[in-house]
């Protein structure tokens, strides 16, 4: 199951001199990325490259800033992708400490730093909802109600017309079951629109 990252967290690394910062936010998409790359490279003139990688909003990016092709960006978001992540920025702000690493030695640093932060940041589920709207007759609606609570599903709307019309939201992966069970307990008396 996807997670992400309730807060941003760093690290701090020296590799033959060379000294990487690690950073990892939570952010909803690229723009957001972005703005924070920019902000890094702001407080760190000095740096000798500041890589990154993202996995949010269904967008993926993997930036090496100058490093070999492969050995910061890529390693990075790999790390991202081996811990499920969704939602999240990688940074590394690397300061050259004037002894060449190689690409090996690029990968396992980039990929430490990253790794470092991460294991600093409370990691919670991404939950998928989906909004469900039905009709059904008066005398049930006390049923449903206590049925959509049993599941966890929170209530939207409730209309009040020649049907209680209801409109409720739940995680995608419990909706089939609560549809199916719903169906059941109402005998065919429930009727399901579309949102």
């Amino acid at each position: 199951m996807p997670q992400t990252i309730i807060s941003p967290a760093t690290s701090d690394l020296i590799v033959k001199k060379s000294r990487f910062l690690g950073f990892v936010s939570p952010v909803t998409g690229r723009a957001e990325a972005q703005t924070i790359v920019a902000r890094l490279r702001a407080e760190h003139p000095a740096a000798a490259h500041v890589c990154w990688a993202l996995l949010a909003g269904g967008q993926s990016a993997a930036v090496d800033d100058g490093e070999p092709g492969g050995t910061a960006g890529r390693p990075m978001l790999d790390v991202l992708r081996h811990q499920d992540l969704e939602g999240v920025l990688a940074a590394v702000v690397r300061y050259y400490g004037g002894i060449k690493l190689g690409a090996g030695g690029l990968v396992r640093a980039y990929t430490e730093a990253v790794a470092q932060a991460l294991m600093k940041v409370e990691k919670v589920a991404i939950v998928r909802y989906t909004e469900l709207h039905c009709t059904l007759p008066y005398s049930m609606e006390g049923m449903v109600r206590r049925e959509l609570a049993a599941a966890g599903a929170t209530l939207l709307e409730v209309r009040h017309g020649q049907r209680v019309s209801l409109a409720f939201r739940i995680a995608q992966a419990a909706a089939p079951a609560l549809a199916a069970q719903l169906n059941e307990a109402a005998s065919g008396q429930l009727a399901w629109q579309e949102c």
